[in-house]
């Protein structure tokens, strides 16, 4: 049985011109980033998910970051509205996907800016990391369209959204460093070596992706019970990218 599906976006042909912001400019490889893509489908598929592609956005190079365009949160989704101004394109495609699949649409509406990066659901609670793209009335909105979830927002320090800094695995265990988010707000944490060792995805039962960078949290993950999906997401990570950036996924959705 299936596990829902799993929204990606394929890269723009503009994808080297991509926003950074926290780290040095470094040549990116297209083509090496459209395998990676395609390899980063592939274990989604494997793991059950259905690969479905929202409409591309080529005129839009951070495009492929797609989770940063909606926050799904069980029946609904809510539509962003990016921090850069020059990512507020990319939404209208993530909305035909999302209404197409029969979600629940809701927006944050303006002055309110929210990443999708910034938003870590565990649980019934709803981190939302408030730094440079999201701003402490997207916080207030997000309270408004999620009554029945805690929203809690937190602070952040040099790094790009909260999820650059803190994912959960599936024991609701946080991944996360210390000198980049406050860890105290997590009931549970653990701080990997590595900075992409913070940055996973669950996938359904023990399955845990997470990027080849991250090599020593891989083991960590193994020993721990968890079976780590290694994906190599190099020509991303040149662009403040990682694994959870890639693919919005939705629990439960029929293919």
């Amino acid at each position: 049985m299936g596990r829902g599906i799993a929204l990606v976006r394929t890269p723009s042909s503009r994808l080297a011109q991509g926003i950074v912001t926290h780290i040095p400019r470094t040549q990116v490889d297209a083509d090496l980033a459209r395998r990676q893509h395609d390899a980063y489908c592939a274990a989604l598929d494997e793991a059950g998910w259905s690969v479905r592609d929202v409409v591309p956005a080529d005129g839009s190079p951070d495009s492929v970051f797609v989770e940063d365009t909606v926050v799904v949160c069980g029946s609904r989704a809510i539509l962003t509205r990016p921090g850069a101004p020059q990512r507020r394109l990319e939404v209208a495609g993530t909305e035909s996907a999302v209404r197409a699949l029969g979600l629940d649409v809701t927006r944050i509406e303006s002055p309110g800016t929210l990443d999708g990066g910034d938003v870590l659901q565990v649980g019934d609670t709803v981190y939302v990391g408030r730094g440079g793209r999201t701003n402490v009335d997207a916080v207030r909105q997000l309270r408004r369209l999620l009554p029945d979830r805690n929203v809690v927002a937190v602070p952040l320090g040099a790094v790009l959204h909260l999820k650059s800094a803190a994912t959960a695995l599936p024991d609701g265990t946080v991944l996360a460093r210390r000198d980049l988010v406050d860890t105290a707000v997590f009931p549970a944490v653990r701080t990997p070596d590595e900075e992409s060792g913070c940055h996973v995805v669950p996938l359904g039962g023990e399955r845990v992706l997470i990027a080849a960078s991250a090599p020593k949290t891989a083991h960590m993950l193994d020993d721990l019970g968890f079976t780590p999906v290694v994906v190599d997401v190099s020509e991303f990570e040149k662009l403040e990218g990682c694994v959870t950036c890639l693919s919005v996924l939705i629990p439960g959705q029929a293919s």
